[in-house]
């Protein structure tokens, strides 16, 4: 996880920026369908909006757990045992986690100036409801915990 600012915040702040969530998704995900049939490198301001206005929610989520606002998710303290338990597991590797399973996942999180290498890794568990069918509503919160793990950069078409 990226390196989080040590302001504190308050509730009110994240109803403010899960206000500025909902105009900016519908138009983020308008923009991403649209993208589709084109040709070369595309511009996406509104998607790069809502990204930047996800990371901020996460860092103020991330700050009022620690605070002991909100409690910490069942998504993040499985997460943390399941990294405890199985450190040097590989991409879509499913392991079995007090009788449900979990299927480690990578995405390239920093790749090199040529962008032929991958520096850094986004590492995460997603549940498994049956054989390879993932848990929606878990890797909707995983997202919204760690929204960096899934920007949108450039996109070349």
């Amino acid at each position: 996880m990226s390196k989080l600012k040590k302001t504190l915040h308050v509730l009110s702040e994240l109803n403010e920026i899960n206000a500025k969530l909902i105009p900016l998704k519908k138009i983020a995900d308008r923009e991403f369908a649209s993208i589709y049939g084109l040709t070369g490198t595309v511009y996406t301001p509104h998607i790069d909006e809502y990204m930047q206005v996800c990371i901020t929610r996460a860092e103020i989520l991330a700050c009022l757990k620690r605070q002991g606002i909100i409690p910490i998710s069942e998504v993040e303290v499985i997460t943390r045992a399941l990294d405890g338990l199985y450190k040097n597991a590989k991409n879509k590797t499913v392991v079995e986690y007090e009788g449900s399973r979990y299927e480690r996942r990578f995405l390239p999180l920093k790749l090199s100036k040529s962008g032929k290498n991958v520096l850094r890794w986004a590492k995460f568990w997603l549940l498994q409801l049956t054989e390879e069918k993932i848990d929606q509503d878990w890797e909707r919160q995983v997202k919204e915990i760690w929204p960096n793990y899934f920007l949108i950069r450039k996109i070349d078409i």
